[in-house]
């Protein structure tokens, strides 16, 4: 890949472009315009702009660095522009762009991830690697970035398969699931040795998880469910670079970017951890009803647990594993799920919507748009229906924060009808038949809120919510 330079002297404002295919940034800064326009006026001279001759459009140039500058010398009343002409062989033209974003104001965060997504999109050849050179990233922050993307473009029906399989999904299931047969299927199974000799090799040499992960288009958690395979859950922990806590306080400030889709409400892969070492064993089963971004089941993967995952939101070639299932309050039908007539779990994961914390994020019908009363009789039914489908020795992990009305509410104003705290779940789990072991403390990150919100707040004598709780319940026995 080469860049060769054609330097001109000035060409007219209107032959310019600004493509917005190319343009790396979510907006332009019209007060940055306004003061280089300023500047201009008063004498001063900036450096040429760099464009490249438009694909598309005969005799124009589209911009790929210096929109701002283009921008004040048309606000200026100029009517050309001083310019470099880039010839980018084999070079993509966003990255480029994005590259040259320097200066007092460079990409933020949230235009650095579009842009690598964009790049990407536009050619799935591009490595993390390449992509990040070009914007200045690292290889480990585009993988991130780009992670969900690269999966749809390269789980294949093979690693579907091993995937569901290895979660404990049957047989019957993964044919239903993937619309093929179980002759299928079961043939596919059989070749899963020749299928894994690949990365099991590679992983042996010294590759990391990461490197064989990007080089054969498997998903992190699926590499490690091979790499890490007859450990230790201590062991599997220290591998996965987690800190084991001890204590009743889970503090995990950022969530673990391996582990899970970017999804609203996304919860660290570390708390999943944690429930799992602490209340089930390997191989145990463990049941997602609310599953998002897939979390908990990319955390079996790693700790070599069995998992059954629904959601509402149906993302077949993403997320073969999770199951698309509606939970109508209205038909209340819930007997044919995936539990029927199967398996039962040993552990329930019950990460559902924190109320209306994230509503506007879920879709219509998500209980995160229900009103206060119609939340928690959903609830109760829920959790009635989970003590009769499931078994004696059956744990559930109910993950949830208090909800307030904070955001306008001085604390001496708060309405408890306004409310939904962690004793308003005890209160429907306890009539439920579930009995209560632990609580632990997972609080949210403060970081949530700037300095200016803190100032305004402290202002009103408002009370943030950093709550989050994970209620750890067994099945009341008889008697009781």
């Amino acid at each position: 890949m080469t860049i060769r330079n054609n330097v001109g002297d000035k060409i007219a404002i209107l032959d310019v472009t600004l493509d917005e295919s190319i343009y790396p940034r979510e907006k332009i800064d019209h007060k940055r315009v306004h003061i280089f326009s300023e500047n201009l006026r008063e004498g001063f001279k900036f450096d040429p702009i760099e464009v490249q001759i438009h694909p598309e459009k005969k005799g124009k140039y589209r911009i790929l660095d210096g929109v701002h500058r283009w921008n004040a010398h048309k606000e200026s009343g100029l009517t050309d522009i001083p310019v470099i002409i880039k010839d980018l062989k084999g070079i993509d033209p966003l990255l480029y762009a994005a590259k040259m974003a320097i200066g007092p104001r460079q990409l933020t965060e949230k235009e650095t991830r579009y842009t690598a997504r964009r790049a990407f999109q536009n050619n799935p050849k591009l490595t993390s690697s390449e992509i990040g050179k070009l914007i200045g990233r690292t290889r480990q922050t585009i993988a991130n970035y780009i992670a969900d993307l690269r999966a749809i473009q390269h789980i294949k029906l093979d690693r579907k398969i091993w995937r569901m399989n290895r979660l404990g999904i049957p047989q019957e299931r993964i044919a239903g699931r993937l619309g093929e047969t179980r002759d299928v299927i079961r043939n596919y199974l059989g070749k899963m040795l020749i299928l894994t000799k690949s990365p099991n090799r590679d992983l042996s040499s010294g590759l990391t998880v990461p490197q064989v992960a990007e080089k054969h288009g498997w998903s992190e958690p699926m590499l490690y469910s091979l790499a890490l395979e007859g450990l230790s859950d201590q062991a599997r922990f220290k591998a996965l670079g987690w800190g084991l806590r001890t204590w009743d306080l889970w503090n995990f400030n950022d969530c673990d970017s391996r582990f899970g889709d970017d999804w609203p409400g996304r919860i660290p892969a570390q708390m999943i951890g944690h429930i799992l070492f602490y209340f089930s064993h390997p191989d145990d089963l463990i049941f997602d009803p609310m599953a998002g971004g897939g979390v908990t089941a990319d955390t079996c993967l790693a700790l070599g647990r069995k998992c059954w995952s629904l959601d509402m939101e149906d993302r077949a070639d993403l997320r073969p594993e999770i199951e698309p299932y509606y939970w109508d309050m209205a038909i209340k039908k819930w007997e044919d799920t995936i539990l029927a007539g199967r398996e039962k779990p040993d552990l329930i994961i019950f990460d559902p919507p924190y109320f209306q914390k994230k509503a506007s994020e879920y879709g219509e019908k998500s209980i995160a748009r229900m009103s206060r009363l119609e939340y928690l009789n959903f609830l109760d039914n829920f959790f009635r229906f989970l003590k009769k489908t499931t078994k004696k020795t059956t744990r559930l992990a109910l993950i949830n924060s208090d909800w307030r009305d904070f955001q306008s509410c001085p604390a001496l104003e708060e309405e408890t009808q306004n409310a939904i705290l962690l004793t308003d779940y005890y209160k429907i789990l306890e009539p439920a038949g579930w009995e209560l072991t632990h609580i632990i403390q997972a609080p949210l990150s403060s970081e949530r809120f700037n300095a200016i919100a803190v100032t305004a707040m402290q202002k009103k004598k408002i009370i943030g919510v950093t709550s989050r709780y994970i209620l750890l319940l067994k099945q009341k026995s008889y008697g009781k």
